[in-house]
């Protein structure tokens, strides 16, 4: 049996709220169905939006970075080369040693010994250290002139125990047997660095 109610017979307030309620819950279902799912996905969405945005501008401020990295990157090549060739690898010291005996001739003196002795790791660990026995005879001024070209070669040599005795006069000069130990460095190579600790 259904109840009939005459609208018309209600209260005007009663009207009114019989005829809004049920647009209110039409918007109140499509409010929590539809509407608040969508804003937390728009949310979530934004949240991600503004993470990738702070990415790029990371990503855009490394970029700009790029042709400084590229300088300094060029700059320290160059400097590692530099570093190189004071610290030869120990099949190039031959080369060095050569050059030590070229540079004593062109002094004016006589090499009447030039020995390599055992290599030996320096107490770094990154280099050996390569000592080499010279014996020589000239004067001091080609002596000076010796020792002062030794200083412009571009790979580090270290002189020790300079002895100087000997001395003979021959014309102007007084000609001395000088000896010492040359010492140079080469580098260890990386899977040796290390080993002997």
């Amino acid at each position: 049996m259904a109840i009939k109610i005459n609208i018309g017979k209600l209260p005007p307030y009663v009207q009114t709220i019989l005829s809004i309620s049920p647009a209110v819950i039409i918007i109140i279902v499509v409010v929590f169905l539809f509407i608040l799912p969508k804003h937390k996905e728009i949310k979530a969405f934004e949240t991600k939006i503004a993470l990738q945005e702070n990415e790029i501008a990371k990503s855009q401020s490394k970029v700009g970075m790029l042709p400084q990295l590229i300088l300094e990157n060029e700059k320290l090549r160059k400097r590692l080369t530099e570093l190189q060739e004071q610290l030869p690898e120990e099949k190039e010291v031959s080369s060095l040693l050569k050059q030590v005996s070229e540079l004593g001739i062109k002094s004016g003196l006589k090499i009447s010994f030039l020995k390599p002795e055992q290599k030996r790791t320096h107490t770094s660990g990154i280099v050996y250290e390569i000592p080499v026995k010279v014996e020589l005879f000239g004067s001091y001024h080609n002596l000076g002139y010796f020792f002062n070209s030794l200083t412009k070669l571009n790979r580090i040599v270290n002189l020790s125990d300079i002895k100087l005795g000997d001395p003979k006069p021959e014309k102007e000069n007084a000609i001395v047997k000088v000896s010492f130990t040359a010492t140079t460095f080469s580098t260890v190579p990386e899977e040796e660095i290390g080993k002997g600790k």
